[in-house]
């Protein structure tokens, strides 16, 4: 090491250490064998194997079973405001080069795939909606939201606020409460309004950044939508899960002659419905409420094969690995209904969030679906999320989306 350091040393085990070198940034509560020095919580600490050898620094926090989520492993590094400004701004250039000029609705930041664990931050337009999740980046964000803001503007960018969306109960775990609300910055004035307008692929969207799930829209299967328009041309579509309408309104804009958008979410679908108008689709695209379960089983009944085209994308139906099995069984019944649904020729888009279904899971419950419906998939396509929310092979927890689209053979 280089320089004297003033953090507390936290020795791990071999296995611990093992994983570090392997590239993960985090070390679980399981993991940790002494620590040298107080701490408190969400304060940079100093990681070493059980031979003293230097692993990396990053934040602790004794509420959580991630123990330690690491920031850097150079010995090196100083966490002052220049550190955290070449982060965002390595976020930011990485952006700017695999989604070219498409950056005004975008991840900026993705967390651990950006080394700054614990943060999210999705623009739409000129407003910054973040998440918070670890206690190391609550107790800096009075640096971080600034830096951010600065790095956009210089390079060009508007950026009117920073709404947070830290209303997800994994704040819980890390110690935080749960709270959402505009952050106040020096020099801006805040938004009164907490609705925003959008464009994606050609369309437009409302988005309620305030009410709406997760930050309010889902980015990631931005290029997917996309996809999902070619295949839609003059087809009968059935878009299950819709919320407000996305994948719905893709397929009507790539020539779809009729599309029912089905969520169980009446708020939702009060959004979707004002989509639809504003794109000047509601000849085409009408919405349903009703739950995606009881529809399906109900068009099987009546023996319906009239869709063409089929989309599935519901929310994660396990963020743990202790609810995989049942969940594996909702994603099952699912894609079967849809498979006996279609027409020989018919196509089945499917989707799945949850990062404990793993592809490898998803992919055999496919296959035993596909057997027990009768039919063959005849794959078209297989992708993930958009760039801008990165996967790191060292990092399993940053792949998380399956998406295919089949024909049904």
């Amino acid at each position: 090491m280089k320089q004297n350091r003033k953090f507390p040393k936290v020795f791990i085990t071999k296995k611990g250490e093992a994983s570090v070198l392997r590239g993960h940034p985090w070390v679980y509560e399981g993991e940790v064998v002494q620590i040298d020095g107080e701490f408190q919580d969400g304060e940079i600490v100093d990681v070493f194997s059980p031979k003293e050898k230097y692993l990396g620094s990053g934040f602790i926090n004794s509420h959580s079973k991630i123990r330690i989520r690491l920031i850097s492993r150079n010995a090196n590094d100083l966490f002052d405001d220049a550190f955290w400004r070449r982060r965002i701004e390595y976020a930011w250039s990485y952006r700017k080069t695999v989604m070219g000029d498409d950056l005004s609705c975008c991840r900026i930041i993705f967390g651990e795939a950006d080394q700054i664990p614990g943060l999210t931050v999705d623009r739409f337009q000129d407003i910054l909606v973040v998440q918070v999740l670890s206690l190391g980046i609550e107790k800096i964000k009075y640096r971080l939201f600034p830096l951010l803001v600065q790095v956009l503007q210089e390079d060009g960018e508007e950026i009117r606020g920073i709404y947070e969306r830290n209303d997800v109960k994994i704040r819980l775990l890390e110690g935080m409460q749960e709270e959402k609300g505009w952050y106040p910055l020096a020099g801006m004035d805040t938004p009164e309004e907490t609705v925003t307008r959008i464009f994606e692929n050609g369309i437009s969207y409302l988005v309620d950044f305030e009410n709406g799930q997760k930050t309010g829209f889902f980015l990631d299967q931005k290029y997917n939508r996309r996809e999902v328009a070619k295949i839609c041309k003059e087809k009968k579509v059935l878009d299950c899960f819709t919320h407000t309408g996305s994948f719905a309104l893709n397929a009507a804009y790539g020539g779809a002659k009729e599309v029912t958008a089905v969520d169980i979410s009446k708020t939702a679908l009060e959004t979707a419905d004002i989509n639809i108008d504003e794109n000047n689709l509601s000849h085409i695209v009408h919405t349903l409420q009703m739950d995606i379960f009881d529809l399906l089983k109900e068009l099987e009944e009546k023996h319906d094969h009239s869709y063409d085209v089929i989309i599935l994308d519901p929310p994660a139906f396990t963020k743990s690995r202790d609810t995989v099995t049942s969940a594996m069984r909702g994603y099952k019944e699912i894609n079967y209904r849809a498979m006996k649904l279609l027409p020989r020729g018919g196509y089945l888009v499917t989707c799945s969030c949850s990062h404990f279904a793993t592809d490898e899971l998803f992919r055999k419950m496919l296959q035993e679906a596909a057997i027990d419906a009768g039919v063959n998939l005849r794959e078209v396509l297989e992708r993930k999320q958009a760039p801008d929310h990165p996967i790191l092979w060292n990092v399993k927890e940053t792949e998380y989306l399956k998406f295919y689209i089949f024909q049904v053979v």
